[in-house]
């Protein structure tokens, strides 16, 4: 079920949540919002749900446009961040809600009921709990329930808001690896809510990240990784290093470090920043010709990765590196030692004022 959404809108009062999007969403893609709180993420799920209506624009499934259908008529599967289950029904019960609901023509045999039930929580893994109560389950267990809820009625489109934000880091990675297998089992189209880049990017399929109501890159997780759109997806994708440098002829320097900045060929003088993330950061125990002299001021050790925040000569920057322990070893750098560091792999953006090409 391919969804398109045309040129929508959304405002509350003098917020814009939603600032003229437009997407196309491939049918079985598994799509991931990603953005900031208030960057108007849930706010387009809601309204592809039907939960909210835009002030503009049209909302497509498959062609058709659902934008003034009633939710119930979507044909739509939503799962909350904090599980919705009903405290007072089993398991089972809350997943066949759904099923036992649906006018009397449309409604399953009660044969039909369990058997859809029970296929649902093996796919699940959660069969074992059908007799029991919401209260009687971890976080994690309620989570895959509430999806086994938003299946059983076969929705068109699996929507999910920030389905794993009530969850401990832990399980939060294992539900995320268990939902990628789900869906390519089941190739539902689905959309889902986060915050959390690393989640984005392992999960889905597809990326759109938002900020101010406004989508900022769309693209295939490591296009949108390796190659931000801009300096705002940059810094929100992960952790990055800022650096001041002045470009010339398609050359950024900082210091006596040269990167390569082809796009900007013919740029004479022009004030610049170089985005840079930690594990890019070559950290050496000797000078070289090109790099930086620097004094280490922390070293953490975090499982088999070490990470480095270090103080460049005449600056209060701090500068964050990473590499793997066994590395750090070899090279015999220490707390409170010198070290020579350089770039391997950057990015470069012209100030808002040198953005214009000189004549």
């Amino acid at each position: 079920m391919s969804i398109e959404i045309d040129r929508v809108n959304k405002r509350f009062n003098d917020f814009v949540a939603v600032d003229d999007v437009s997407l196309s969403l491939k049918d079985g893609e598994l799509t991931a919002l990603l953005g900031p709180s208030g960057s108007g993420k849930t706010t387009l799920l809601r309204i592809i749900a039907g939960l909210e209506q835009p002030d503009s624009g049209r909302i497509r499934f498959q062609g058709e446009d659902t934008t003034d259908m009633h939710v119930s008529d979507r044909g739509v599967g939503f799962v909350f961040q904090h599980y919705a289950l009903f405290k007072h029904m089993n398991v089972f019960e809350n997943v066949a809600y759904g099923l036992t609901v649906k006018p009397r023509s449309q409604r399953p045999s009660k044969e039909e009921i369990r058997r859809k039930v029970m296929h649902l929580l093996e796919m699940v893994q959660l069969d074992w709990t059908a007799d029991r109560l919401p209260s009687q389950l971890s976080g994690g267990q309620r989570q895959r329930i509430a999806l086994a809820r938003a299946l059983a009625v076969e929705p068109r489109v699996l929507l999910l808001d920030e389905p794993f934000g009530a969850l401990d880091a832990k399980v939060r990675a294992e539900l995320r690896r268990w939902l990628r297998r789900l869906h390519d089992d089941i190739h539902v189209t689905s959309v889902f809510v986060t915050h959390d880049q690393e989640e984005a990017l392992e999960v889905s399929d597809r990326v759109v990240v938002m900020n101010h109501g406004r989508v900022e890159q769309d693209g295939h997780p490591e296009t949108v990784y390796d190659h931000p759109a801009n300096e705002f997806v940059y810094q929100f994708l992960g952790n990055v290093n800022l650096f001041h440098a002045r470009v010339n002829d398609g050359v950024a320097r900082i210091g006596s470090v040269k990167l390569s900045a082809p796009e900007f060929d013919g740029h004479l003088d022009s004030q610049a920043f170089a985005y840079v993330r930690p594990h890019d950061i070559e950290v050496l125990p000797h000078r070289t010709e090109e790099s930086l002299h620097a004094e280490i001021e922390l070293v953490s050790v975090v499982g088999p990765t070490v990470r480095l925040e270090l103080k460049t000569d005449n600056s209060e920057q701090v500068v964050h590196a990473e590499m793997p322990k066994h590395q750090f070893k070899s090279l015999g750098l220490t707390q409170g030692g010198d070290a020579w560091i350089r770039p391997v792999n950057s990015r470069v953006f012209l100030r808002d004022e040198d953005i214009k090409r000189p004549d």
